[in-house]
């Protein structure tokens, strides 16, 4: 025993080099600068680590936890853990002596991985990773091994594991992918998915999870598979694939939001057009307080219609994405995961987490569900908890393929329950805003009746219950301006606008707004060129014309983004669109209060004073024309001059004069001088 565990130093004077005796690190640089030179050395330590390698793997097979000597020495399990290191930076300068090394390595570490000692085990996964980084192993011989050494209960070699089954898988699609080999180690990680085991299951679920998220496996059969881990028979398992599903745009949204400003630098913006009236008015009108608050104005409506602009953008190029887009069977995972929902005894957040899951499925592919709706009715209470988050998948639940009568007991629910006279302000501002974005996706649940009695709390004291209510009144102005009283239409655009019976579909058979393009790209023409633009009679567009078309598109939405921003006239509400609002993401925080109190005196002088914290302090002038080091002023030189006695006999008298008229005008208006007494 005590001769396989030799230290270095009594190997290299075996060796026959007692003269200089080399550390491992000193001996592994001489190795790379001369390889031929030091083959014994290598051989010698080589056939050092094959011993203790033998004897390990015989105390695998006899089911041993521990050997006497060596299990519980760390001296020896620290040689043989350098020793490894050694061999595997050495390898790529002796390939044919070291050829069955890597194999040796993943032997051990697939056999004896439990019973080894922490520290040895690390040193050993450190030394397999090091040849897969150099290629002398191959990715997918050596994924099983790794997935499972992330099982063992040791936190470090955990995350030393995870990290470099990502950083691998990513570095080998980098360039380009291998779909074949992609292929292959899916089903590595679909298999220990769908185990029994918890720990693996939850282990590959963490592994498709972050390459998803790294946009590494960003294709339909790894979305699918998160998916499908909602069904596993364990809760863990299932509630972390809830979360991935129900917060992954939300990651993307923070990355966004993060990487906004390097994104707008390495990629063409946007284009926003602004009126040069609008830029006048916040650049020049005003106070200079008034001008600082127009410029932050116009500089967020500028930010929003960016990332509006770059997201419409995503989704016309299909480069929009979430894991739900691509179920291959959306009506089936919806309906699994209700019947799951309805014999389930989780708790009541693992439930609110499959309904809302659920209802986004329903809402991003239109799925018919009929039971949901029912099934949502009993929860329908303000005293409820986490009411705001029910009453956002109920409007996620909502479009325009489901028949009315099937949400109509639920609607009227909301609002008996919310909305009368004696519920408090807060959940009449919540159930009117449900309603708004619940009438926003299916505008035939609402009748005259209800709509003006809703309409009456614009008159509320509370302003944010007002506010609701305008905001509901301005949606019908739109949609329906019929149903409102005529006091409350206002005027707006399409007096004989009508929602969309049940079913009806509209058909587009020209391109939108190329009338308008047309007509003013030929009003362009003629005022500057002298004549208009000929007629086209094949009806044809050119690449200028849908230039034109998107110019007036972004104009259109610039006037409306400054009006809700109160820096231009108010416009008529943009009403999204069926496909829209299927994509929007519907959070509880929106259907909440959103007024701003009154702060104290306290607070606006805490506001104050931390506004100040990165100003100096202030000095006034004459104490900074004091402190000056250089010499004095001729001002200031003057002051100090010595005057004749007569001088100064004067200057009395005359600021004797002065002040005695001052006294004088004082009592009266100086109505000035007459001209005959000057």
């Amino acid at each position: 025993m005590g001769s396989h565990g030799a230290p270095a130093a009594e190997a290299l004077i075996a060796s026959g080099r007692s003269s200089e005796k080399l550390s491992l690190p000193a001996l592994q640089s001489k190795m790379k600068c001369d390889p031929e030179g030091y083959e014994s050395e290598l051989l010698l330590l080589l056939n050092q680590f094959n011993s203790s390698l033998e004897l390990f793997q015989q105390q695998a097979k006899m089911n041993f936890t521990s050997i006497t000597g060596i299990g519980t020495d760390p001296t020896v399990a620290k040689d043989l853990g350098d020793r490894a290191m050694f061999l595997a930076h050495v390898t790529p300068f002796y390939p044919n002596h070291l050829a069955d090394f890597p194999l040796k390595l993943a032997d051990l570490l697939r056999s004896a991985a439990r019973t080894l000692p922490s520290g040895l085990r690390c040193h050993l996964t450190q030394a397999l990773i090091l040849l897969v980084n150099r290629k002398f192993v191959d990715v997918g011989e050596t994924l099983s091994l790794f997935m499972e050494l992330q099982t063992l209960g040791d936190r470090t070699l955990k995350k030393l594991a995870f990290d470099h089954v990502i950083h691998s898988i990513r570095r080998m699609n980098q360039k380009h992918k291998n779909e074949a080999k992609n292929r292959a180690l899916q089903n590595v990680l679909f298999t220990m998915l769908q185990q029994k085991d918890e720990e693996r299951a939850k282990r590959a679920l963490v592994t498709l999870c972050e390459l998803h998220r790294r946009k590494v496996w960003f294709d339909e059969r790894t979305a699918n598979a998160i998916c499908t881990a909602s069904f596993h028979p364990a809760s863990r398992i299932m509630i972390a694939a809830l979360s991935f599903l129900l917060d992954y745009e939300k990651l993307l949204d923070n990355e966004d939001s993060d990487d906004s400003s390097s994104d707008d630098e390495l990629t063409e913006s946007p284009q926003v057009i602004l009126s040069k009236e609008t830029v006048y008015k916040a650049s020049h009108q005003g106070t200079s307080a008034s001008k600082k608050k127009k410029k932050a104005k116009l500089q967020r409506v500028i930010r929003s219609m960016k990332r509006q602009q770059r997201q419409s953008s995503e989704r016309s190029n299909n480069n929009y994405y979430s894991p739900l887009n691509h179920l291959k069977d959306a009506q089936g995972f919806a309906e699994k995961l209700f019947s799951r929902l309805q014999k389930c005894n989780e708790r009541f957040e693992v439930k609110m987490m499959m309904l809302k899951l659920i209802a986004r499925t329903v809402g991003l592919h239109r799925l018919i569900l009929l039971n949901f709706y029912s099934f949502l009715q009993k929860y329908i209470q303000p005293h409820q908890r986490d009411v705001t988050n029910l009453l956002a998948a109920v409007v996620q639940a909502c479009h325009d393929m489901v028949p009315p009568d099937a949400v109509e007991p639920l609607f009227k629910q909301i609002v008996n329950q919310f909305v009368h006279d004696r519920s408090r302000p807060e959940a009449i501002t919540v159930g009117l805003n449900a309603v708004r974005e619940i009438c926003m996706r299916m505008p035939l649940l609402m009748n005259e009746d209800l709509l003006q009695d809703l309409a009456l709390y614009k008159k509320s004291h509370e302003k944010a219950v007002s506010v609701a209510a305008r905001s509901l009144i301005a949606l019908f102005r739109e949609i329906c301006p019929s149903l409102l009283v005529k006091k409350d239409r206002g005027r707006p655009v399409d007096p004989k606008a009508r929602p969309k019976a049940f079913g009806e579909v509209n058909v587009a058979t020209d391109v939108p707004a190329a009338d308008t393009s047309l007509r003013a790209l030929k009003k362009l023409a003629g005022t500057k060129v002298g004549h208009a633009l000929p007629e086209s009679k094949d009806g044809i567009l050119s690449n200028e014309d849908f230039q034109r078309i998107k110019e007036l598109k972004a104009k259109k939405e610039a006037r409306i983004a400054l009006a809700q921003h109160g820096l231009a006239k108010s416009a008529a509400i943009k009403v999204p669109s069926s496909d829209q609002l299927s994509l929007k993401r519907v959070d509880g925080t929106m259907l909440e209060v959103h007024v701003r109190k009154k702060m104290s005196k306290d607070e606006r002088l805490a506001l104050v004073k931390a506004g100040r914290e990165e100003r100096g302090k202030y000095y006034a002038r004459t104490a900074v024309k004091q402190k000056k080091t250089g010499g004095l002023s001729n001002r200031q030189k003057e002051h100090k001059k010595k005057m004749p006695l007569a001088a100064k006999r004067d200057k009395v008298a005359r600021s004797r004069t002065e002040k005695k008229k001052k006294q004088q005008r004082s009592g009266k208006q100086f109505r000035g001088r007459k001209a005959w007494k000057q």
